[in-house]
């Protein structure tokens, strides 16, 4: 069952994507995953709403988009390493319900040590609407091969302040060198980086307009 929601240009999927979604594995399954919202091991804490299985799903086009990337990137001795994919609408919600519950700073140390959990909504470090929900968006990093030991891009996934952002000055070295590279190649295969988060990539043009609901699970893109 589909519902649209107009004024809100929300689409709802009940138990499965429209026939343009794809598992990444299925299209490059070289390509690393650790899906952190399918775990505890996030800001919140907690699985997120929605992710009933550590699985990348994307729209078809960005997964292959990806997969060109990491055939580059193979060549140079690294692979690309998923965090996050398409993410579901009621994922988003429990977000920003998350964000303004200033009772819980569990994980402000690990993730927003030096910001106001009341401002990672106006900052613009969680957002009520993501492009994540619409299938196009990955948050993604580098590892070196063949070990797969994780590169040094200046700070961890998900950590919420200046120094996340992809130009940051104070991030030098090795670690600029890395996210240069991150974005050259997924640039070059149509990916657009968001330049508040050095991880955060949309390819484009977008194949759906729509944000959607249905669960990160297999069944949903394999029938």
């Amino acid at each position: 069952m589909r519902m649209a929601v107009v004024a809100g240009c929300l689409a709802v999927l009940a138990g499965s994507s429209p026939s343009g979604f794809a598992a990444l594995s299925d299209v490059d399954p070289t390509i690393g995953q650790d899906m952190r919202y399918a775990t505890a091991r996030n800001f919140t804490g907690r699985v997120a709403e929605g992710y009933e299985e550590p699985v990348c799903l994307l729209a078809k086009p960005a997964a292959e988009a990806l997969r060109r990337a990491q055939r580059v990137l193979r060549r140079q001795g690294f692979s690309l390493l998923v965090y996050d994919c398409y993410r579901p609408q009621r994922a988003v919600d429990g977000f920003v319900r998350w964000a303004r519950d200033a009772g819980d700073q569990a994980a402000k140390a690990e993730f927003y040590p030096e910001v106001d959990k009341s401002r990672l909504v106006a900052l613009g470090y969680i957002a009520e609407r993501s492009g994540h929900s619409r299938g196009s968006t990955v948050d993604v990093t580098l590892v070196r091969l063949p070990e797969r030991r994780p590169v040094d891009m200046g700070t961890p996934f998900d950590w919420f302040g200046p120094l996340s952002h992809t130009d940051d000055p104070r991030v030098g070295g090795a670690a600029r060198e890395n996210r240069r590279l991150l974005r050259r190649v997924l640039e070059a295969e149509g990916f657009v980086n968001l330049p508040g988060e050095w991880w955060h990539f949309t390819h484009r043009p977008e194949a759906f307009r729509e944000q959607f609901d249905f669960p990160v699970a297999l069944r949903a893109v394999r029938g």
